[in-house]
């Protein structure tokens, strides 16, 4: 019993004839030089988050002095707050 009567060459010669289609040249994009832009306000950024992170590293390293020294004291009842207000009071 025949249900479909297509013949199996047609296409294999359908696919045959795909391949034999030449090679399409693709010509490469001209690369550009890449460029960077910041704007002034950018920049005026940058130069806050420097002076800001002066300020912050003196604080940083009066801690570091007072830990071995033995002077730093850690407040716990300011600790359990800040954790609680954290976790409970969104």
């Amino acid at each position: 019993m025949h249900i479909d009567k297509t013949n199996g060459s047609t296409f294999i010669n359908s696919y045959q004839k795909q391949m034999n289609v030449p090679p399409v040249d693709k010509a490469k994009p001209i690369q550009q030089e890449d460029q960077v832009q910041i704007s002034n306000r950018a920049k005026e950024m940058f130069e806050k988050k420097t002076e800001a992170s002066t300020d912050r590293q003196e604080k940083i390293d009066a801690l570091k002095a007072q830990i071995q020294s033995g002077e730093y004291q850690v407040n716990s009842q300011k600790v359990a707050d800040k954790v609680f207000q954290f976790w409970f009071d969104k």
